[in-house]
């Protein structure tokens, strides 16, 4: 009802403003004419489809504004559902780089404990391999002194027999190897 208000005073306006004017303007705002019920039919006209349209113009923009009302809960709702699954992702990064350097610390503390054993084995195995040495000295050492004490044994045997054989006669020499032969079992014993 405003709008056909401010039409009707628009016009009146109008026609106060086109009496004064005269000429083409004048007949115009005839009362009495035909162009003036024509032009009051037409702001009649234009009137009733300014309010008829405002009922479809104000549904069109109420349909619209929801749907961007919808589009922005979707919007929001979307948005609360991606920060939920970047938090989720952001957690499983964070416990997976905790897993990782936990990994990372036990194969290191491993690496240390096998790096340990393995000193301590090659530590063994030298220990081993200089006490086989050392024996195996020894007895190079005691097969020398026996080689050394057998040709000194058979070189003074041969001298002595030598010596014997030159200086000896048969009958002492029976006598001597005789007495020999009876104090070898106590002597290898």
């Amino acid at each position: 009802m405003e709008l056909s208000a401010v039409a009707g005073s628009a016009v009146l306006l109008a026609a106060g403003k086109a009496a004064s004017l005269g000429g083409w303007l004048g007949d115009l705002f005839d009362f009495g004419g035909a162009t003036f019920w024509v032009l009051i039919a037409f702001v009649i006209f234009v009137a009733f489809m300014v309010w008829k349209a405002r009922g479809a113009v104000t549904g069109a923009l109420d349909a619209r504004a929801e749907a961007i009302r919808s589009e922005i809960e979707e919007a929001q709702r979307l948005r609360e559902e991606a920060q939920g699954l970047l938090a989720d992702y952001q957690r499983k990064q964070r416990d997976a780089l905790q897993e990782a350097e936990a990994m990372l610390r036990a194969a290191e503390e491993e690496a240390a404990r096998l790096r340990a054993r393995a000193e301590e084995d090659l530590a063994a195995s030298l220990k081993r391999r200089e006490q086989q040495a050392l024996d195996r000295i020894a007895q190079a050492e005691a097969a020398a002194q026996a080689e050394v004490r057998n040709t000194a044994i058979d070189l003074a045997v041969s001298a002595t027999r030598k010596l014997l054989e030159d200086r000896l006669d048969e009958k002492k020499a029976a006598g001597l190897v005789d007495r020999a032969i009876d104090e070898l079992p106590g002597k290898l014993h």
